[in-house]
């Protein structure tokens, strides 16, 4: 499979958890919280985008049950259609951020765009990373985020998955990461909060909730 296809392109988590992590560690470039509940928004709005899931007023409704294609969706879906009591958006972005970097790795190492690689750490201890692993993985991950700086600098438009994709990167604090080198093109940065402001409604509460529950999370932890 092309890793850098237009298909891998078009699945929003897989394309943030890249932008997300250091190609040649596999960490995360921001505070796990925060990457956490940036994959939870991005697989949030892959379900918006299918037309599974609306968003209205801060309350998640389910709008079609029937089950995606993607398996990771269609067991996100299933679980909120087993708990219709619970609408609330921001709770279960805080739910799904628990193990939402390690169900999307476990995506990507599906499609061969990552690896499971095991480090040793002090004392004996290990971890285990998912990251690109080879020069042809390594590229394509970096290819996340060129993408969309290129798109952005020559003005091109914006498809909508990537509109959303740039508000959720945003909202998380990874502007600079994807911007990395574009300093002479401050009109960039300008025109973002339209961006973002001109997402159909669902997405665009999506993208403020990420915004407010990263700076709620961060300010915890900096107690």
């Amino acid at each position: 499979m092309e890793l850098a296809s237009k298909g891998r392109d078009a699945v929003l988590a897989d394309q943030y958890y890249l932008i997300a992590h250091e190609d040649r560690t596999g960490r995360s470039r921001l505070h796990p919280r925060a990457t956490g509940l940036g994959l939870a928004a991005a697989l949030l709005a892959e379900l918006v985008l299918e037309g599974r899931v609306g968003i209205n007023d801060g309350e998640l409704l389910v709008l079609d049950q029937r089950p995606p294609r993607d398996a990771l969706n269609h067991d996100i879906l299933d679980l909120l259609n087993t708990q219709p009591q619970h609408r609330d958006m921001r709770t279960w972005m805080a739910y799904l951020a628990q193990d939402a970097g390690l169900r999307v790795a476990e995506r990507l190492m599906r499609v061969g765009a990552v690896e499971m690689v095991t480090k040793r750490r002090m004392l004996g201890s290990t971890q285990v990373l998912y990251m690109p692993n080879t020069a042809r993985q390594r590229n394509a991950a970096a290819w996340a985020s060129t993408r969309v700086a290129n798109i952005l600098v020559r003005g091109m438009e914006l498809n909508l998955p990537d509109r959303t994709l740039v508000g959720v990167v945003v909202a998380t604090g990874l502007t600079r990461h994807v911007m990395y080198g574009f300093e002479n093109y401050p009109h960039i940065y300008h025109a973002l909060p339209g961006m973002i402001a001109s997402l159909p409604s669902d997405l665009r509460e999506i993208v403020e909730c990420t915004e407010s529950l990263v700076g709620s999370a961060l300010t915890v932890g900096r107690r």
